[in-house]
């Protein structure tokens, strides 16, 4: 396989630009490729990947035209892809892709103003995990088990409650523990601390009983 070059980008946009009506350059000053159409001008950077290099250059060429593509081969994860043409957008900047085996040039963004657009879905979610984690266990990053989370201090709630009563209801635990989606937590059992003795009754497991050791230490 040929190793794919920088180069080999320029040939496609350039046509590309041209139909447009652009008069195209390479390399031009510190720019890529520099395309004229009356007072339009347009930059183009080119790189094999995205790069935070690739966004600094970008950014930089905005100093001289708000008009800048950041142009890459097409093809790789398209979840990588949209992450950073996400980037791009917010950073006023547009994404071109190349298909390199016939020329294809496809415009991904264009640079235009960006204005983000809040979530009340995810606003709402977060506010959720801010308010059902208790104490700040996270603090300076992870704990040496992991993660704390409002759910892992409900699953550890129920364990203590269960390692010092034994056998319980959820509904029991829910009110001595304040654990209110308690019943929820033991049946969908996601770390295989708890199993179900009888109905609606559940007990530890072993691994139930070392989860709770290893995370006595935390602040949970």
């Amino acid at each position: 396989m040929t190793r794919q070059r920088e180069a080999d980008l320029y040939p496609p946009i350039k046509a590309h630009l041209m139909a447009r009506g652009f008069d195209v350059k390479g390399e031009v000053g510190a720019a890529d490729i520099v395309a004229v159409k009356g007072e339009e001008t347009l930059v183009v950077e080119l790189k094999l990947g995205f790069s935070l290099a690739l966004f600094h250059q970008g950014i930089a060429r905005q100093a001289a035209t708000d008009q800048v593509y950041l142009a890459v081969p097409a093809g790789g994860q398209r979840k990588a892809l949209l992450a950073n043409i996400g980037l791009a957008r917010r950073l006023r900047l547009g994404v071109m892709t190349v298909r390199l085996r016939d020329g294809f040039v496809e415009v991904l963004a264009d640079p235009t103003p960006f204005t983000p657009r809040k979530s009340q879905k995810k606003i709402k979610a977060l506010q959720k995990a801010f308010t059902r984690l208790r104490g700040d266990p996270n603090a300076g990053g992870a704990t040496r088990h992991g993660l704390v989370t409002g759910y892992r201090q409900d699953a550890i709630a129920c364990a203590r409650f269960l390692a010092v009563h034994g056998p319980s209801t959820g509904a029991r635990i829910k009110d001595w523990a304040e654990v209110p989606e308690a019943t929820r937590i033991m049946a969908a059992d996601h770390y295989g601390w708890f199993r179900r003795v009888s109905r609606g009754i559940y007990d530890l497991t072993p691994k139930g009983r070392q989860g709770l050791a290893d995370w006595s230490e935390s602040e949970v």
